[in-house]
């Protein structure tokens, strides 16, 4: 099977029932990308594909052959973090860091989504094609990523200040 991951091409021979959260990390070494609870309920393994944020937990590989898959590695290096990255050190939005990965690649997600106008269960006009970037949104859109340490409100501030001005109404 041949896979993108992070703009690099990567063959693997697997099982077609291995997940793409342990092809990640036991075929080819992304062990930015955390295995937390394996039930899609914790979202410690969020990855982009093709921008979408999906919990590779529950993702076979099979599935995601010929797809543009990003890791946290993709998102940014220690010498060249992405600015939500910055964010979230200065904002405090991590403690323990385990969530972090898929924190990060969460709301990435997130902002594209709500720049393509996706509403969320909290969106007041479900029609409108502009979003408001509500704390409560943020809250709401990050609600599928638990931080066991509690750095919810530093998430936050860290989310907002790095899509604020991107997503303005």
């Amino acid at each position: 099977m041949n896979f993108t991951i992070n703009e690099h091409s990567y063959e693997a021979e697997l099982d077609n029932r291995t997940s793409l959260l342990d092809l990640l990390r036991n075929h080819l070494g992304f062990t930015g990308t955390k295995k937390g609870c394996d039930q899609g309920a914790c979202g410690a393994c969020t990855v982009l594909v093709d921008g979408e944020r999906i919990n590779s937990c529950l993702a076979l590989a099979v599935q995601y052959q010929g797809r543009a898959i990003t890791t946290i590695e993709g998102v940014g290096t220690a010498g060249e973090m992405h600015a939500l990255q910055r964010a979230f050190v200065e904002h405090d939005g991590f403690q323990c860091g385990y969530c972090t990965p898929g924190q990060i690649c969460s709301a990435i997600g997130m902002a594209d989504e709500i720049k393509r106008g996706v509403p969320s269960a909290v969106t007041e006009h479900v029609a409108a094609h502009n979003i408001d970037f509500s704390n409560e949104e943020i809250r709401e859109r990050m609600s599928g990523n638990l931080c066991r340490c509690g750095a919810y409100n530093g998430i936050v501030e860290a989310v907002r200040e790095t899509f604020a001005e991107e997503l303005a109404s």
